[in-house]
């Protein structure tokens, strides 16, 4: 898989989720452990850099639908386990990116149906109905269950993808935008009302911002690593350890 080069980043896709994984770890250590708003804080971090990643693996997935099921199938046996043994309703961060997929998904059908060199009025309206209606479910979903970050943690994947490279007769204008700096730019202004509308509160979900620095870093490469279902095995391991270590303490 070849992925965007950084003239300056030296930080790999692998060593971004490995950050963002330790301060989620960091965060859900303050939340059941001991109760520590500077771990709180710290966790911050975690969420822009594992958006960017997601917005990154929609980009270079060779199979779409596969990398949403495992992102879905995940956040459903972990919302199961929520309710089953914490009696927990609140959906998890692993739903809020199911969401996103799909929109980053909607969005790029469309901007391939408008570029394409054959253009399709049928598939361009095709591509905007899909896209107003992943819009739409966010926010009739966000208005019926507890998603974590609300709607706008669900955009924050989208507004990184936003400018995407489409697969056929690309503009300029996203060859040129289509940049780490650009791409981190537009996620901190969506991290803005992230901010605002935060459960936490603005002066807690502020420290997110300084996951900023640590994506300007980014090299566009993944990394030697095959650590694809490190991931997705980490996110469910953690939590359970920690809901052990709370049950002995």
């Amino acid at each position: 898989m070849t992925l965007e080069k950084s003239e300056h980043g030296i930080l790999s896709g692998n060593a971004l989720k490995f950050m963002a994984a330790f301060f989620m770890l960091i965060d859900h250590i303050g939340v059941m452990l001991v109760d520590s708003i500077v771990l709180r804080a710290i966790g911050r971090l975690a969420l822009p850099i594992f958006s960017y990643m997601i917005s990154e693996g929609c980009k270079y997935t060779k199979n779409k639908l596969r990398y949403f099921l495992s992102v879905f199938s995940l956040a459903a046996i972990c919302q199961l386990a929520y309710f089953f043994f914490a009696n927990d309703t609140s959906m998890c961060i692993l739903v809020t990116f199911s969401i996103s997929i799909l929109t980053v998904y909607a969005l790029d059908f469309l901007k391939n149906a408008i570029f394409a060199f054959e253009k399709s009025a049928l598939k361009i309206c095709i591509g905007a109905f899909l896209f107003a209606l992943a819009i739409a479910g966010a926010i009739i979903l966000n208005r019926f269950l507890v998603i974590e970050y609300k709607f706008w943690g669900c955009m924050l994947p989208v507004a990184v993808s936003l400018f995407h490279t489409p697969k056929e007769n690309a503009p300029d204008i996203f060859k040129i935008l289509d940049t780490v700096p650009f791409k981190v730019l537009i996620l901190g202004i969506c991290l803005i009302f992230v901010t605002i509308t935060a459960r936490l509160g603005a002066k807690i979900q502020c420290f997110s911002f300084l996951a900023l620095p640590l994506l300007l870093l980014y090299s566009g490469k993944r990394g030697k690593l095959r650590t694809k279902y490190f991931f997705y095995i980490f996110y469910p391991l953690h939590l359970v350890v920690l809901e052990g270590i709370s049950m002995i303490i």
